[in-house]
């Protein structure tokens, strides 16, 4: 079974687009939030959820299954995707 995917993105970050475009190229089945174009208490509970996930807020936000990557780490996610 493959570990659930999701990504916490900003909609103009070319390192979050990139991580969008590895995991497209993988075929990966993955979900993904644009932060930065939620508003209002959508927004507030998504950073809830980020804060809950990293200390460290930067994009992209990597989550597979109960692992945490932050920032586009092809080698690290391509261990926690077991592709090594």
């Amino acid at each position: 079974m493959k570990p659930k995917i999701k990504l916490y993105t900003l909609s103009t970050c070319i390192h979050c687009q990139n991580t969008k475009k590895f995991f497209d190229d993988c075929n990966a089945d993955y979900t993904y939030v644009d932060v930065d174009l939620l508003k209002g208490e959508e927004r507030s509970a998504v950073m809830k959820e980020i804060r809950k996930l990293s200390t460290e807020i930067a994009f992209p936000i990597i989550v597979i299954g109960n692992k945490v990557i932050v920032g586009f780490n092809e080698n690290e996610i391509k261990k926690e995707m077991g592709m090594q």
